[in-house]
């Protein structure tokens, strides 16, 4: 079979000689730079199709389109404050109070008279002719109606502008404002602003479905007791799983799939059929049972990258594959088998890519300048470093601290890591990178 690359894809034709000894031992697929890498990704976002979706079943979901005020907010002038609607001209002074306004449906819609002043609460509606409203601390007694429980007459200790502590019709929100712009994934804020403008369905992107499993006859599920000599329980899978829901996927569990091509095949054509991306673990790199890319291709696929010049997740493949009875296409990311290259790979290239294909206007990793707290060796390729940051700085600039061994199979290495270090190759020119330096940092969020 031959290749082109530079995501153009790889042809293909016979399926090629199995047997190990006959297999590559230098890998056919070029070292692609991050740059080239991530840009292909990118182009492969295609976004999901519309959904009327609840508004209590909002939480985190992607607006996908503009949501508009159909009322103003406040819909009618509202007091700001507890005390008393009042005209300007009578403040200093004493005042006859003629009746209490509350917060609610007014029945009875009350007028302002000079002299007068109406006691009035926080969100009521101001009477009629209120030119400014009074907070009762600036207020004292003078005297009561006969019942005593009622006040007759206050004396008002402060002058007022036209307008004080008076909300106006529409300042919080106009008729026609975007209250929600389309690409806005829905936090609590949002969705009380939705209920705010009398929202009770929300037009939202669909979740892309991912279709998710692990290879390899070493992998076993994370409630087996007693592991053979060579098991591992799979973390990846649990791992992916949570990451890609939050990233805001629906995500299908095609669990784990032996190094047995025939099944591997079968479980592909189904997460195919069934998924807008299909996302694997392992059998992707150079050992003989790494038979996934292979696979791509005899299932007609169109293998974008094999491998990245990045430290952790080398062998990172990307391919096309075609969706049966249809001209649309599968995206496949076969990410590494090392847990620690599986959860860098995925930060760096499937949040973005699930963010955007969700709708997602702001699908990026946010990116902030960091300080090394030790001098920091650096790497052939372009390294992600997993870091820890103290803020407490000085200057402000927060300080990466590694959370220890970067070795690829170590998880411990991202349980405490909230950002990852894009440390330069040495081909850049330096060997080390002295403390205090400063290097980009992509948050981990």
């Amino acid at each position: 079979h031959g290749h082109s690359h530079g995501g153009h894809g790889h042809s293909h034709g016979e399926r090629k000689d199995r047997s190990v000894a006959k297999r590559d031992r230098k890998s056919p697929w070029p070292m692609l730079p991050m740059p080239e890498a991530f840009a292909i990704v990118r182009g492969l976002v295609q976004q999901t199709t519309m959904e009327m979706v609840p508004l209590a079943e909002c939480l985190g979901r992607i607006v996908s389109e503009d949501f508009k005020a159909k009322d103003p907010l406040p819909g009618f002038p509202a007091s700001v404050k507890d005390g008393y609607a009042v005209k300007v001209q009578d403040c200093p002074g004493e005042v006859k109070v003629v009746c209490p306004v509350t917060a609610g449906p007014q029945d009875k819609r009350v007028s302002m008279v000079a002299g007068t002043a109406v006691r009035i609460t926080t969100g009521a509606p101001v009477p009629e002719g209120t030119e400014a409203v009074v907070m009762v601390e600036e207020t004292e007694l003078v005297s009561t109606k006969d019942d005593g429980q009622e006040e007759d007459v206050i004396k008002i200790n402060t002058s007022v502008t036209a307008g004080q502590d008076i909300r106006p019709v529409g300042v919080d929100i106009a008729v026609g404002e975007v209250v929600v712009p389309k690409g806005t994934c829905l936090s609590p804020s949002e969705i009380g602003l939705l209920a705010s403008v009398g929202s009770t369905t929300v037009p939202c992107y669909k979740k892309p479905v991912v279709g998710l499993l692990s290879t390899g006859d070493e992998v076993v599920n994370p409630e087996t007791d007693g592991l053979k000599y060579g098991q591992v329980r799979d973390s990846n899978r649990s791992m992916l799983f949570s990451a890609m829901t939050k990233a805001g996927a629906h995500v299908i569990d095609f669990g784990i799939v032996p190094d047995v091509e025939t099944q591997l095949e079968s479980v592909m054509a189904n997460a195919v059929a069934k998924c807008d991306l299909v996302v694997t673990s392992g059998g992707v790199s150079m050992g003989e049972k790494d038979f996934m890319k292979q696979l791509i291709v005899d299932m007609g696929g169109s293998i974008l990258f094999g491998r990245i010049k990045m430290k952790p997740g080398k062998p990172t493949t990307v391919a096309t594959l075609p969706k049966p009875g249809s001209d649309a296409k599968c995206v496949f990311f076969g990410l590494p088998g090392n847990p620690v290259s599986c959860m860098v790979t995925y930060s760096l290239f499937l949040i973005p890519f699930i963010r955007g294909m969700a709708g997602r206007v702001d699908s990026e990793l946010p990116r902030i300048k960091v300080k090394v707290a030790v001098d920091t060796y650096l790497d052939p390729r372009p390294e992600y470093h997993r870091a820890t940051l103290q803020w407490a700085t000085d200057d402000g600039v927060p300080v990466a601290v590694s959370t220890g061994s970067q070795c690829s199979s170590r998880l411990l290495s991202m349980r405490s890591a909230d950002c990852l270090l894009q440390l330069p190759s040495t081909n850049e020119g330096k060997d080390m990178l002295p403390a205090g330096s400063l290097v980009d940092a992509l948050l981990l969020l």
